[in-house]
This record gives C-alpha cells, structure tokens and sequence, in this order.
C-alpha cells in the first residue's frame, strides 16, 4: 500500500537534499501558500494519481531532456496524461533529436534524480543553460503540482506564482509549446 500523509502547509523538518531546503526557503521568504503531502517514494505518474486526490490537483511531468550533442538543455513540462513522442518534441523546438539527458547531469544541474525532477531544479541553474519548455495545456490549470525535488513530498502551488514569479525570480524565460 502507498503511503500518504495528511496535506500540510509548512515545509519538511529535516530536508532531504539542498534543492529541497532551497524551494522551502524561497516560498517562506517570498510567502507564498502551498500544500503539500509526504509519501512513499512516487516514481511513476500511476503513485502521482493518488498525491492528486489528496492534494485535489493534477501533477504535471517533468523531464529533463537535451539534444544529441548534450549542449542544449531543456526542463519540459507537460501534462501527466499525455504521451511523451520525442519527434514531436523535436519538431516543435526545431532540433533534429530531443532525448533523456544523462542522470548525472541531472543530479549535478538540477539537483534531483529520476522521479524527482521539478520546475524548481533552475533555482540551481544559475547559468541559464537549462531551457524552460511548457506544453501550453499546463496553463489551463489553477494549480501547479509537482514534486519539491524529492521524490517522497509533492505539492500543490499557485501556476500563475510559477509562471509570472518563479521563473521571473529565477531569469528562466519559458517557451509555452503546443504538442
């Protein structure tokens, strides 16, 4: 059985990574509402269906990608149902071919593993090498769920804080695509 807490508003007692601690940080310093849950380790979009009814929103899939050459980084964001088609994904950014980036660039960019990658990895991305990519059915949510860069807490923010505050905060321009 998949462990779920209580929803809660207030951050971890202890953080499991630096990334974690910065996204807490930042929301408390900023102020900014959320609600999150604590859970047992979600690596598929089958464990998020069950933090979506307890946090009453729709997580999004994350995913950190790169061209063949791994020059070109890209942090796509998109919705949890729809199927991830990389041609359509290239065609789009106008690449020749769009794959998974390596996990440790992961770790080492972003902060997080598999399973935990979050629009919150670019507060690390202080060089800007990273290009956000949103798949323009997200913005049709009112709430943005996504993991806090663990794979064991998820959360519920405002979309409009990630789409006009956060990315601002972060000098992250997004490219809103639609696939």
């Amino acid at each position: 059985m998949f462990y779920i807490s209580e929803v809660k508003n207030t951050p971890p007692a202890t953080f499991k990574t630096t990334l974690q601690e910065m996204v807490y940080t930042l929301l408390q310093e900023k102020q900014v509402p959320f609600e999150r849950v604590d859970n047992d380790d979600a690596i598929s979009m089958e464990d998020c269906i069950i933090i979506n009814r307890q946090l009453n929103m729709k997580t999004v899939k994350t995913l950190f990608l790169c061209n063949r050459q791994q020059t070109s980084f890209y942090l796509f964001v998109t919705t949890a149902d729809k199927p991830f088609v990389t041609k359509d994904l290239s065609r789009v950014l106008g690449i020749s071919r769009v794959s998974f980036a390596p996990v440790e660039l992961l770790d080492q960019m972003l902060g997080t593993t598999v399973g935990a990658t979050t629009i919150f990895g670019v507060l690390l991305d202080k060089e800007n090498k990273v290009q956000v990519v949103i798949d323009k059915d997200v913005l049709s949510e009112e709430w943005y769920g996504c993991s806090d860069g663990t794979t064991t807490s998820y959360m519920k923010i405002s979309r409009d804080w990630i789409m006009n505050d956060f990315l601002v905060y972060t000098e992250h321009s997004p490219k809103v695509i639609e696939i």
